[in-house]
């Protein structure tokens, strides 16, 4: 049987993924302004902001592929954390956005989701909360020195629990083993997207 070589298509999805990613240099600095109110402003920063959006997705995979419990437990955890530490990142805002943080963040995600990482429920919720809080502080941060308000921040949060639920319940509902592979494929992307990340970030220091 003719086997179908998907490398140069999975190089290619790769490849656009971290072009749309790399192009928003100052995604961090800026809240868009959609002309709707702070809380549809919140909402729509999630999606201008590569780091926190590829890291909510790939954490959405990553439960999907742990089963529906711990979809479930990731779906709430991840939102909950990631409103308080924009809380807290608007009471005690840092002077910095730490983007080799945040690119390592998600990159780890990535490679968790490629290697099928069979993680426990516990550990995944913790894993979970960690980059949810470490994600909304660096957001509270910039969203309250763009002059945002709290509205803005529960925005983000529900931007956050779409996303999130939104690709665990989809991998949660695949059953052909090529459809998982696909999913292994797509963490590979977002870590690749990391590493790219990264370089830029590096040549940007050089």
């Amino acid at each position: 049987m003719r086997t179908i070589d998907h490398r140069p298509l999975a190089l290619a999805g790769g490849s656009f993924l971290a072009a749309l990613c790399l192009a928003p240099e100052e995604a961090h600095a800026h809240l868009v302004q959609t002309g709707f109110g702070t809380f549809y402003d919140g909402v729509v920063h999630l999606f201008i902001t590569p780091p926190d959006l590829l890291v909510a997705i790939g954490l959405g995979l990553l439960a999907g592929l742990c089963g529906a419990a711990a979809s479930r437990g990731v779906a709430f955890a991840l939102p909950a954390a990631w409103l308080a530490g924009e809380l807290a990142g608007s009471i005690f805002p840092a002077s910095f956005t730490l983007p080799w943080l945040t690119t390592v963040s998600f990159g780890a995600v990535g490679v968790l989701v490629a290697v099928n990482a069979n993680l426990p429920r516990p550990l995944l919720v913790v894993l979970a909360c960690g980059a949810g809080l470490f994600h909304g502080f660096v957001n509270g941060s910039t969203m309250v020195a763009a002059g945002t308000d709290r509205l803005g921040m529960i925005g983000a949060s529900v931007s956050v629990f779409l996303v999130i639920t939104l690709s665990s319940a989809l991998v949660v509902s695949l059953r052909a083993h090529w459809a998982q592979i696909a999913v292994r494929v797509a963490g590979s992307w977002i870590a690749a997207i990391g590493l790219l990340m990264l370089g830029w970030l590096v040549r940007g220091q050089g």
